[in-house]
């Protein structure tokens, strides 16, 4: 994963943030009950979070962190995407229910992220 790839990807996801989270607020917000309104925001939430910070580690770009990077880029990818897929399918009465397992994998992936980041600072 190069520096440019990180940089770049972070944008993305940054911008694509702000398009869901104003998709959600505004064109969903009478389409979806609350319940699927607090997910999606969720899903928005995280990508943002976790944009943020490729963003602060592209700049800070290392080698050694590659693993981390990779676990968060494809546990956005799993995590928030698949939210917005559950509830747009289930908000439009076709509910992809294949979608369920793969939130929590994001979700671990986003946790080893993490972890592999502490890991990377005390060693």
């Amino acid at each position: 994963m190069s520096q440019q790839f990180i940089l770049v990807f972070a944008a993305l996801l940054g911008m694509l943030g702000i398009i869901f989270g104003a998709f959600g607020a505004h064109l969903l917000k009478k389409k979806l009950t609350s319940e699927q309104l607090t997910s999606f925001e969720t899903g928005v939430k995280y990508q943002m979070y976790h944009a943020i910070t490729l963003l602060i580690l592209g700049f800070q770009y290392n080698t050694e962190l590659n693993t981390a990077l990779w676990c968060f880029t494809v546990g956005i990818i799993l995590f928030s995407f698949s939210i917005y897929g559950l509830v747009l399918t289930d908000a439009f009465g076709k509910k992809l229910k294949i979608l369920g397992p793969i939130t929590p994998l994001g979700g671990l992936l986003l946790v080893a992220g993490w972890l592999l980041i502490a890991l990377h600072f005390i060693l």
